[in-house]
Formats: C-alpha cells, structure tokens, sequence
C-alpha cells in the first residue's frame, strides 16, 4: 500500500514536470495582420457603410472599391481557475482567460481589439493575476466591489507580444520589417508572459467577444494547461455555437477541424456575414467542459449602426441585398432580414454606435424598429458543486447525477449580480485574479430603452427569466430577426422568457413612461433563486431606471 502510495505521488509529480516542459517547449505564437485582400488597407476604425463589398455586379474582387468592416483580433487562454459564488463558497473550473484586451474585459466590455491596440508591447513588468494584482497591489485584504471606475492597469494588447528580431533584421525592400512589422510585432511572443499572466486566470463568463458585420476576426487559442490536473493532457477548442457560415476547420468541433494541444496556439478566422446573438464554447467533451465553465458570449452588430445619418435606414438594406453573402429574398427560406412589409415609412438612418455603446441596432431592420440606447450581454449559466469539486481531483465525474445548484448571470449570482466592479478571487498561485469580470446591473435611462443580448449555457437546465414593471420585447431568436419572409414584424411583448441550453434571445426594455426606481429581472422558478444551500440567490439581478 506504501509502495502503490508512493508511486502514484511520482507519476503526479512526473506529470507536472512534463506539463512544464512542454509548456517551456511551446509553440506560442498569436496572428493579427494589419491587411488582408479584402481589407487592403490598415485601418483601426470602422467604417460607414457604403454599399456592398461583394455585390452581384463585381462578384468577388481581389481589389473592392468598396470596403467594408475591419479587421478585429483577439487572444484568450484555455485553462483553469477559481471562481467565487455568492455564498462565499470557491469552485474551481476548467475555464477560458483574457490574454488581449484584459483593461475591457475587467471594465466589464468584450476584450476585442484593432490591430494597431493588438499588436502593441506592454512597457512594464507583467504579474501573475494582472490586472487584479496591479489594482489590487494596495489594497490588502481585496474588497468585492471596491472597484468602482476605471482600473489602473490599461493595457489591451495582446499578452507576450515582443519584436522579432529576425523581423527587425529584415530590412530589405520587401521584408518584414518594412512590409509587416516595423516595430518588430509580428506574432513573435514571449511564452513566459503568457504562461505568468494565463495560468489559473480562468474567467466566467468566458471572455466577451464583440465584432461588426464585414470584420474579419482573428482569434488566437493560447492552450496554458490546467495546473491544478496536471493528470489532464486536455486540448481546447473554439466552437461558434450557431455561427453562420463557418469553415469546418475553424468550427472547433474536433472530428473535422484542430484541437489545440497544451503549449500551443492556433489562430481561428472568421467573416462576420450576419448580426444577431452567438455564444461559444470548448467542443472537446462538451458536456464536462461547459459545466466546468468553458462558455462565453460574441455578438455581432449590423452595417445598420455604421449607415450615414443622412441616408434611408430602408434604402440602405435594400442595398445590402447585392451583397451575395447576405442576400435576402423570398426565395430564400433561412433568410436573415427581409425587408420590412411597410418600406421606410419616413425613418431615416439614427446615430452610430460609438466607443463603448451608447446607441445603435440590434438588427439589420430597415424601420429603426430594433433601436436601443444601452446593450448589456446577459449569458445565464448554472454550476454543480459536486461535480466541480471532484473535476479537481483524480475521481470519475458522476454525470448522470449532473445538477445545478448555483445559477449565474454573467458568472454571479445574486446578489453579487449587481455588486459593481469585476470580483476576483485569491487561488492557488496565491494571486488575485478577476475571474467574475462582468455584473448584471441594468442601467436604462429614463424614456430610453436597452438591448439585452440573453444566451443560455447551461448544460442541464431550462432557465426563465421574468422582467416586473417593465414588459420585454423579444426581437430576436438564435441571432435570426424576428420577421417574416413578407417583411412582417413578429416581434412580441412577454413579461417572462424560456431558454434551453445553447438558444439567444434578443430583448428590448422600453422605459417610455416606467417610473424611475429600481425594478428585478429574476426567474419564477424559485429552486433556481438559490446559492446551493442559501435561499435568496441565484438569477436575479436589478434594472434601474435612471
């Protein structure tokens, strides 16, 4: 007994020693051009909308006049980490981190960046936990919620990046230094960075994503290992659950694309063709890996949002049907956004979007009739304990008893929900680390309206959510408008909505003559208004009319 003892403490500690190996032996690497064919230009702003790239006319130019979108990037880890619940209790999760964009993703905004903030070096000495360590450094025991405005730390490039010196060497007409890279960025990183600020910084959710119809998206997997089972030889993937239009070999599914091993990168690309709600997730045993909390939100905005104020919301869609990826008529039974049956009436193109949301569409209507003035991301996800805690250790997981007990907005549940701030969590490296960035605390302003980009993770549970005092338009479903293929409207008012695993919902709150005060977004099922054990928890959170 001794002896069987003492060899299983070896083969544990062998197993951790090859972890560090392989991860000290990687092949870390990250990918964001600056120009592509379809974007031939360097550009770190969005552009109005002028018109199809790709049209019926010119089909598929290697030159477009037109050019539309731009060219987003994004890095994030696949490993482990700790989250807090609401009765105190730490769970530990197979979980996705930020490794781009860690300012955004702490201030509670998805963590995806042009290239110009993507390919930029971090100029000081990175930490274990950042940002939650550089915030943190002052204030000792941390505080849930004491972070209140913007965080100290405010670098959103992406983690590791260092100048190549190959890069900077070439210099002859044509070579990296003068064709990609000036400064030497270009993709070349330090795996030290990534494997200090990417170990145990797990985040639930996973880290927002947000691009705009026509960017092209790059999105870089960072495979760091789970330090706390080191048992596990896990590979990670990316699946775009739902996701219009994507090639098997970036779909994530590992049967027909890449699974990407510990130490390794590989870099996802994607047209942004169609405007709605997605969420994503690891494909590799799905159903341990997304109880384990390897879930996260993307949604895309509309060429609508970037439409000139001066131009016909009407018009405009009427020309996004010469565009051949999203060509829209009758004919065509999965079309996305009909024209509506009333034509313009009158409505004229609204404001922009501009940084950080104050406005905009959630869909390609052609009337103005999804318009918001605020957008919050609401992903509802449930955690079983047991099934948690023995995921941290070396027994089989039960999964026919799989069942929830925590249930989550945006990784909280209440009433850290609307406790302001990120939370973070203390874990095994003995840092802090921000691993429940995003609250549910519903800001509207008084007479506006707000969009709620709702997706539903769970793995074992149907979840509702019911809105008191301010009734819910629901416009969309699974990232499709909600409209006929004559151009009716079909949206709907409820006071309460139904989700399955893996199914979005896009709603609109209107404030126009609701009182201000404070009103509960919460679900009637009120086994699920628990922490575990702890009654008064679970999915509720707060909207505020202001």
């Amino acid at each position: 007994m001794v002896n069987r003892k003492i060899s299983r403490t070896c083969f544990v500690i062998a197993l951790m020693s090859f972890a560090s190996l392989t991860a000290s032996a990687q092949s870390f690497q990250v990918q964001c051009p600056t120009t592509t064919i379809t974007h031939p230009n360097a550009a770190n702003t969005e552009p109005a909308y002028a018109g199809p790239t790709y049209s019926g006319t010119n089909g598929y130019p290697s030159a477009p006049t037109t050019v539309n979108g731009a060219i987003k990037c994004q890095q994030i880890s696949g490993g482990d980490g700790y989250a807090t619940m609401a009765d105190g209790t730490q769970t530990y999760m197979f979980s996705f981190g930020p490794l781009s964009g860690l300012s955004d993703i702490a201030n509670g905004l998805p963590g995806t960046q042009f290239p110009s903030v993507f390919n930029s070096e971090y100029s000081g000495t990175l930490q274990p936990g950042d940002p939650a360590t550089t915030d943190q450094a002052s204030a000792a025991p941390y505080i849930p919620g004491n972070v209140t405005g913007p965080l100290s730390f405010s670098y959103n490039g992406a983690i590791g990046q260092i100048p190549d010196a190959d890069c900077l060497a070439d210099t002859a007409p044509g070579g990296c230094a003068s064709r990609i890279a000036p400064n030497g960025i270009d993709g070349h990183v330090d795996p030290r960075q990534i494997m200090d600020v990417g170990v145990m910084n797990g985040n639930i959710p996973a880290p927002l994503m947000a691009i705009d119809e026509d960017d092209e998206f790059f999105l870089t997997l960072s495979n760091v290992g789970m330090i706390m089972r080191p048992d596990l030889f896990e590979q990670h993937t990316v699946h775009f659950h739902g996701y219009p239009n994507a090639s098997s070999f970036y779909d994530g599914v590992p049967d027909a694309s890449v699974a990407i091993n510990i130490g390794a990168s590989f870099t996802y690309y994607y047209m942004a063709p169609d405007a709605g709600t997605y969420f994503w997730h690891c494909h590799i045993t799905p159903p341990e890996h997304l109880q384990m909390g390897m879930v996260g939100q993307l949604y895309v905005r509309p060429r609508q949002d970037r439409v000139p104020s001066t131009t016909h919301l009407y018009a405009a869609l009427q020309a996004q049907q010469d565009d051949l990826r999203t060509k829209c008529d009758t004919a065509d039974v999965l079309c996305s956004n009909p024209l509506p049956s009333g034509g313009d009436n009158g409505k004229l193109g609204g404001p922009t979007v501009a940084t950080g949301g104050t406005g905009g569409y959630a869909y390609n209507d052609g009337d103005g009739s999804t318009w918001y003035d605020v957008e919050y991301p609401i992903q509802i996800h449930g955690f079983d304990p047991n099934f948690h805690f023995v995921g941290m250790t070396f027994n089989p997981e039960a999964f026919a008893d799989m069942k929830d007990k925590y249930f989550l907005l945006n990784g909280r549940s209440y009433p850290d929900t609307v406790t302001p701030g990120p939370l973070a969590t203390q874990t095994t490296d003995g840092a802090m680390h921000y691993s429940q960035p995003l609250n549910s605390i519903i800001n509207i302003p008084a007479g506006g309206k707000a969009l709620l980009r709702i997706s539903d993770l769970d793995v074992t549970e149907y979840q509702t959510l019911a809105s008191l005092g301010i009734p819910m338009t629901v416009v969309g479903y699974n990232a499709k408008l909600l409209r006929d293929q004559e151009g009716n409207n079909m949206y709907y008012k409820t006071n309460s909505i139904t989700l399955a695993g893996g199914e979005s919902l896009d709603v609109i709150l209107d404030s126009t003559g609701v009182p201000k005060g404070t009103y509960y977004l919460y679900t009637p099922n009120l086994d699920h208004l628990s922490n575990d054990a702890e009654n008064f928890g679970g999915l509720m959170t707060e909207v505020r009319v202001n």
